[in-house]
């Protein structure tokens, strides 16, 4: 005779009844999850063919003592006399234009960076008060004396905006932050068109532009020690931690997030990780600078009034949300323009502090 199966109490049935609902709710939170990270986009990333011939490469020179603590932020490199000693680009190439259209061309070839030729060059510019500077190749001490010799022209000059127009792989890490901090100095505009892209050491030059406008692709992956004697993981380390400690420092002052650097540890050399727009935004690469707006922000109150900051916020906060997702910078740009005109830009007091300014004219 079978016997009898004692009977399951309510207060058992009700927990189990419990535990499955929340089971069935538990996957469907991860369902959830996995179609809000489809909807917005794997990471995305794309072979390169030689990080060596671009990308992310350090070579300065390592202190004879290294040390296991962190050490603390180095300070920016004290920004250099400026000879005119003659000099050709090596590592790319450059034109020059006083118009912000590129649809119309790049402007005229840069033969050398000699002081006539820039002077020759940029005296039409004046009319319209910008110069535009368009760079293709490698990030190298080429690119730093160009933007160097053409900030002291255009002051020279009186011409009050300048736009680096950029299309770089990327090259010297160390390059690429003098290169920043001066652009931070002396207020550019910098921009990746559709036709371009900004790669590994590239970005770190973004981070020194006083506005960003970015519809190339821009991707980011480990820093290259290729003058490194180290012969094993942990020597590698130690002195990749000093290189990533001067860029974590170079980003901090430059309002963007030093949690690139971390992110750049984690991608191969051999590979890119192409950043989206909402990385771009997080990591204060794209957009206004926010170390240079915080800067301006007392200095325009008290010349342009609360009434302008106030427009002026309300026209990044609109730029932001309505332009962004147009996929070619004469497009974000020509979108930013109908938005200031609602504003009241560009401002019969301050028109030179006007959001694109650089389009006054």
């Amino acid at each position: 005779m079978q016997a009898k199966r004692p009977a399951v109490p309510p207060s058992v049935l009700r927990r189990s009844l419990w535990v499955f609902l929340m089971l069935v709710a538990g996957i469907g939170v991860l369902v959830a999850c996995q179609r809000l990270v489809e909807d917005e986009g794997e990471v995305q990333t794309q072979p390169v063919a030689s990080p060596e011939e671009g990308g992310a490469v350090s070579s300065a020179p390592m202190p004879e003592e290294t040390v296991a603590a962190e050490p603390p932020p180095p300070a920016p490199e004290p920004e250099p006399a400026v000879d005119w000693s003659p000099r050709e680009l090596a590592a790319g190439q450059a034109w020059l234009s006083c118009s912000l259209d590129y649809r119309e061309g790049d402007g005229e070839p840069l033969p050398s960076l000699d002081r006539e030729v820039l002077r020759e060059r940029m005296e039409a510019c004046r009319e319209g008060d910008v110069v535009r500077v368009r760079y293709a190749g490698k990030v190298a001490s080429d690119l730093t004396v160009l933007v160097q010799r053409v900030t002291l022209m255009a002051e020279e000059l009186g011409l009050g905006h300048r736009v680096l127009d950029l299309d770089s792989t990327g090259g010297q890490v160390e390059d690429a932050i003098r290169a920043g901090d001066w652009i931070g100095n002396h207020h550019w505009t910098l921009w990746v068109r559709e036709d371009s892209v900004c790669h590994s050491a590239c970005v770190f030059v973004l981070a020194g532009g006083d506005s960003r406008v970015l519809a190339g692709r821009v991707g980011i992956h480990r820093i290259i020690r290729l003058s490194s004697t180290a012969t094993s993981r942990h020597e590698l380390n130690t002195e990749l931690q000093a290189v990533y400690g001067t860029v974590r420092a170079y980003l901090e002052r430059n309002g963007a997030s030093p949690l690139l650097a971390d992110v750049m540890k984690t991608v191969p050399n051999r590979s890119l990780r192409l950043l989206n727009q909402d990385e771009l935004a997080a990591y204060g690469l794209d957009g206004n600078n926010a170390a240079q707006d915080d800067l301006d922000r007392m200095r325009l109150l008290a010349k342009c009034g609360d009434d302008f900051m106030q427009r002026r916020d309300r026209w990044i906060r609109a730029f932001e949300e309505r332009c962004r997702g147009e996929r070619e910078v004469f497009a974000r740009n020509a979108c930013g323009l109908e938005l200031r005109r609602g504003l009241g830009f560009p401002d019969d007091t301050c028109p030179a502090e006007s959001p694109l300014a650089e389009f006054n004219a």
